[in-house]
């Protein structure tokens, strides 16, 4: 997926998933728009917001994977690739993979917000989840359906209800979410989703075969 444009001319405008009180069918959620360019990135406190990663943190190759939960090849990624991506060289602790999200609408805000609601220990569980039910829960593009599948997977995933829908009313987060992705995207200059970080070097969405003589260069071998 390419519909990002620089990150320096970029301004996201994103409706916050935040204040989700939906309490009967037609409601929608409240209008928390607020606007974030990469100047004003830099003034957000993103000291909050905690780095997803798996696998040997010590490792000589550090895999970062940039990604939105509303990008259909980055579902497809997480249905194929990373999947032997962890058996062969996350869970052997032979490389770090590091998870770093990308904003494009504010769906994929909302679900990352969900994901990062169980915490640490649940975040690529729910990660998982929610990119295999990508189409069910994005299908209709109503926000309060969406809304409500997200709710639905949290419900899934043994996350409490009041928990989540604390979570999605954290505009803090949301903000902060914000932010760091736009400080991320412009050090690492990601312009499409997935794309790649492996020690430094930006690729873009590869299969497993080209993936793996990748880092297995890298890793010496």
């Amino acid at each position: 997926m390419t519909r990002l444009t620089a990150i320096a001319a970029l301004c996201l405008t994103l409706v916050a998933g935040a204040a989700w009180w939906l309490t009967s069918a037609g409601d929608t959620p409240p209008d928390l728009t607020f606007a974030a360019n990469a100047q004003e990135a830099g003034d957000v406190d993103t000291s909050s917001i905690v780095e997803m990663s798996l696998g040997n943190p010590d490792a000589d190759v550090t895999v970062i994977e940039y990604a939105s939960f509303t990008c259909p090849h980055c579902a497809d990624f997480h249905a194929n690739q990373f999947k032997k991506l962890k058996a062969d060289y996350i869970e052997p602790g032979k490389i770090q993979f590091i998870y770093r999200d990308v904003f494009f609408d504010r769906f994929g805000l909302w679900a990352s917000m969900l994901a990062r609601c169980g915490g640490e220990e649940r975040f690529f569980g729910l990660t998982s989840v929610i990119y295999d039910k990508q189409k069910d829960w994005i299908g209709s593009g109503d926000p309060v359906a969406i809304a409500n599948e997200l709710r639905k997977i949290g419900k899934v995933a043994g996350l409490d209800a009041d928990r989540v829908e604390q979570c999605l009313a954290d505009q803090d987060k949301a903000k902060a979410l914000v932010a760091w992705y736009q400080q991320n995207a412009e050090k690492h200059d990601i312009n499409s989703t997935p794309s790649l970080v492996i020690n430094g070097e930006k690729y873009s969405n590869m299969g497993y075969d080209e993936l793996k003589a990748v880092i297995d260069e890298k890793l010496g071998g």
